[in-house]
């Protein structure tokens, strides 16, 4: 296929960075709700996880991009029954916020999973199998409203993967991703569900898109928020299946609303909408949730930044490269350091693990704009004191550059 366009890979890094809401542009002195619904239509999808070593990961890339917010904003838009709900809960990437917009182009998954597809297999023969359960919470649901997997059930939950859940987590979780409850709050960190037609606009309910329609608006949406992408990036955005993302991406670009395009550098042919906007330079700072958008598809960060990321959470302490809950910090356009943050609550203080350096480092200007970062952070956190526990010789810049 011959590419209709071209990009340096400095191109390309500036529009995916602005794709991304990295403009560089500085923030209204006051966040309000519409600011943050304006970035997270752009964006299509936001990641839930539910690691709290810092603060939940959900929360961070309106930071990365806002600056100080009230967490309240999202958590109205996310879980408030009535008009400030802008948002819902699906499998978007992985456990996701998606603008409400986006609830009638996720139809077609919830159908394939009331029939056993696109979902873990002992989910699907749950859903074969125990279909009397799934009545039976169903009814439950109906009859009570928001409920958490918690009130629900018949024998004592125990910590571990998910194949430990009750009977009634397992429904739950099955209705779920069938569509045929939603999440209509959390407590605490538990979903309450409820029926769809109990938190989601009737209009939305209503609007009813095919599910070729509905894979190409995806693809479309992943164009939007990642700027320039290969057929790989396009479809993990939303976690699409392969052959109905290739089929759905050779559609849009035979009707030009993708367009072909060659990146320096990149083995296979990229993507992007057309007449894409040429961002001279994007001097944008920021410390990026392991889970962010901007940086999730690890392939594609490699490409775009020569980064090479890998969360080590999972990984044996002994074994661990950079730390546990380590943050990519963004500066001017490269991912110059990385971070091992903890936010330790009870004693007010932002505690710094480690700072790495990546192989071209940080100059002052830079050094002085991730301190920046980690003041504002400690800040938005309620965390009084930025306490350094890293003796590396990039910690001792940082601690000069922190007085």
């Amino acid at each position: 296929m011959p590419a209709d366009l071209s990009f340096s890979l400095k191109q390309a890094r500036r529009v995916a960075l602005v794709a991304q809401g990295f403009s560089g542009r500085q923030a209204p002195a006051q966040i309000k709700a519409a600011h943050l619904n304006r970035l997270i239509d752009r964006l299509g999808v936001v990641q839930i996880d539910s690691v709290n070593a810092l603060v939940r990961s959900h929360y961070l890339p309106l930071f990365s991009r806002l600056g100080h917010y009230s967490p309240l904003i999202l958590e109205q838009a996310a879980w408030s029954l009535g008009r400030r709900r802008s948002l819902f809960e699906y499998w978007g990437h992985e456990a996701s916020l998606l603008p409400m917009s986006l609830y009638p182009l996720m139809r077609w998954r919830m159908e394939r999973a009331r029939q056993g597809q696109g979902i873990y297999a002992q989910m699907a023969r749950f859903g074969r199998e125990q279909q009397a359960t799934i009545q039976r919470v169903l009814h439950t649901v109906e009859q009570q409203g928001a409920l958490g997997a918690g009130s629900l059930s018949t024998r004592e939950e125990r910590a571990g993967p998910w194949w430990d859940w009750s009977d009634e987590k397992h429904a739950l979780e099955w209705l779920f991703a069938a569509g045929l409850v939603t999440v209509a709050g959390r407590r605490g960190f538990e979903r309450l569900y409820d029926l769809p037609e109990r938190v989601i606009p009737g209009e939305i309910l209503q609007t009813v898109i095919t599910e070729a329609d509905a894979q190409r608006g995806l693809l479309l949406h992943s164009a939007t928020a990642l700027g320039v992408a290969t057929e790989k990036d396009l479809r993990d955005y939303f976690r699409l299946d392969p052959a109905d993302s290739r089929k759905r991406v050779a559609e849009l670009v035979e009707d030009r609303r993708l367009l072909a395009c060659q990146v320096q550098g990149w083995k296979q042919p990229a993507y992007c909408l057309p007449v894409p906007k040429l961002p001279r330079k994007v001097a944008a700072s920021a410390l990026l949730s392991p889970f962010d958008s901007l940086i999730w598809e690890r392939s594609r960060t490699e490409r775009l930044f020569n980064f090479r990321y890998r969360l080590e959470i999972y990984t044996p302490q002994d074994k661990r490269v950079y730390g546990y809950y380590v943050l990519p910090f963004l500066h001017n356009e490269r991912i110059a350091a990385r971070v091992d943050l903890r936010a330790e609550r009870a004693h007010g203080r932002l505690a710094v693990h480690a700072v790495h350096e990546e192989e071209l480092g940080l100059d002052d200007e830079g050094m002085s704009a991730l301190a920046l970062n980690l003041r504002q952070m400690a800040d938005w956190l309620g965390l009084e004191q930025i306490q350094l526990n890293c003796q590396r010789p990039s910690a001792a810049r940082l601690r000069a550059a922190l007085v």
